[in-house]
């Protein structure tokens, strides 16, 4: 079928000019053929596990403690009047607090995005982790709800490119079977951080309220954790170049500054993109509230507030092992999306608890809190699937970017939604967002499994055949008959 095979290479070739940077890589090497043998594959991954996972790991872990340090503080006194030590947060401002990070978080993310595709990635990234961390220090100057909405604006802005540049390094340098259990790793610092969060909150309160302090105890959490966050030269030119090869099976290069219209129509145009959307602003409101109100949510268990600081712990090791587990498990049975499900499912449960179990049995429902904790993995199985499943480097930086807005939104809508004493109307909200994420997890295992066959489809026709060096040309997921979804 010499016309079907000139409709595709026609198809590939219209928007191939500007090919990957993988491709211009690969121009200047005027020597042997490169071969990956299993001892030099596994050699590349421990070297660049050793350098780049740790940096991940730190960076992710201190973003999230850096975000919930707010949490912390409302126990710490925050919210008392200036009299008293804190800047006098009344009726619902607390709420607004917690959501104000998320509306510069959601204004930024777009440009933040394009940024991260036309900057280097690495030192525009080390940038903004550093000036967050300069911001959050500023926090514990603020002596009024005004000043605390400036800062919590401007924390928006620069950790908006945190997400979104770990997920493209983790596509940079990680096969497909690689990137699930990675991204599951780097995440998992968030509970690490909750429980070194709890530790530090808990140290900094019982020894103030020893040996008292000129600083209120809220403010010192806030130093602490901002003081705290404050080109690949461990690799040969040859080895770069070897690493290139070894993730040549992604069939999606390793990045292009170029911006392309019709990659962004594509994205926009895609039913499982927004289906990704989906899932990142349902899910998010029930994160945006719990990740705000968890020290609150907690209290009203009947505990004090120093015992919260303890109990608290526990939840973050919870989520080390549901997402690790869970990255694991998926990239091991090559199903990251159903089973991910299981974290929810758990989730669920422990929400389920909290309703049903009475307040006078309030050991039975911090149990439920702590299952709650598994409830993050499906966000970061879909977010290693956007590093996995998007081709063409406008395409995937536009779909992150619409995934961490909508991310922002649920995030803005969560603390909204938890109105005191005893939270239950948010409990509920919670359960019902849960309940339709699942639905939704189920139809993109399904539209990705029912791509993967037309794609089968088209590869097995008469008159097929694979370009050289198609994989590093920027062609997107839809555009690549070669490219294959991961479930």
């Amino acid at each position: 079928m010499p016309i079907f095979r000139s409709l595709i290479v026609d198809k590939i070739l219209k928007h191939s000019h500007d090919a990957d940077e993988a491709l211009k890589a690969f121009a200047s090497h005027q020597g042997e053929v490169l071969h990956i043998d299993a001892a030099t594959n596994k050699r590349l991954l421990r070297r660049i596990d050793l350098h780049l996972m740790p940096l991940l790991c730190l960076v992710y872990g201190l973003n999230y403690l850096d975000k919930t340090t707010l949490s912390y503080a409302s126990v710490m006194g925050i919210s008392k009047s200036q009299a008293e030590g804190g800047i006098g947060l009344k009726g619902d401002q607390y709420n607004w607090l917690g959501s104000m990070f998320y509306f510069r978080y959601l204004a930024w993310e777009y440009p933040t995005n394009r940024l991260l595709q036309r900057l280097p990635l690495g030192k525009y990234s080390a940038f903004n982790v550093v000036m967050w961390g300069l911001v959050l220090c500023c926090f514990a100057a603020v002596t009024n709800f005004s000043g605390a909405i400036a800062i919590r604006f401007f924390l928006g802005v620069f950790e908006a490119a945190v997400t979104p540049g770990l997920a493209l390094f983790t596509s940079q340098w990680y096969t497909r079977s690689e990137q699930g259990s990675r991204v599951g790793i780097w995440f998992s610092f968030n509970g690490f951080a909750q429980i070194f969060g709890g530790l530090v909150a808990y140290g900094i309160d019982r020894g103030t309220a020893v040996h008292g302090s000129v600083i209120e105890p809220w403010k010192i959490i806030f130093l602490i954790t901002g003081l705290i966050t404050m080109n690949c030269r461990w690799l040969s030119k040859h080895d770069r170049l070897l690493c290139i090869e070894r993730i040549r099976s992604n069939q999606q290069g390793v990045g292009n500054r170029h911006w392309k219209w019709y990659q962004m129509k594509e994205a926009l145009l895609d039913p499982v993109a927004w289906a990704f959307c989906f899932y990142a602003l349902v899910a998010d409101i029930p994160n945006g509230g719990i990740s705000n109100f968890f020290s609150l949510l907690i209290k009203s268990f009947g505990y004090t507030p120093t015992q919260f600081l303890l109990y608290g712990i526990p939840g973050g090791a919870v989520e080390i092992v549901a997402l690790i587990a869970s990255g694991i498990l998926g990239d091991k049975l090559k199903n990251r999306i159903l089973v991910s499900c299981i974290g929810l499912i758990i989730a669920m449960i422990g929400m389920i608890m909290i309703i049903a179990i009475p307040s006078s049995h309030p050991s039975g429902r911090l149990a439920g809190y702590y299952l709650t904790q598994a409830s993050p993995t499906p966000f970061v199985a879909l977010l290693s699937l956007i590093s996995t499943n998007v081709a063409g480097y406008t395409k995937k930086t536009t779909i992150a970017a619409l995934y961490l807005i909508s991310y922002c939104v649920g995030n803005i809508i969560g603390p909204q939604t938890f109105r005191g004493p005893d939270y239950v109307p948010a409990e509920i909200t919670i359960v019902v967002c849960w309940g339709a994420c699942l639905v939704d997890l189920v139809f993109i295992w399904w539209y990705c499994r029912r791509q993967n066959g037309k794609k089968a489809e088209v590869r097995a026709r008469d008159g097929y055949t694979k370009l050289e060096n198609q994989e590093w040309l920027d062609l997107t997921d839809q555009e690549n008959p070669e490219f294959t979804y991961t479930l």
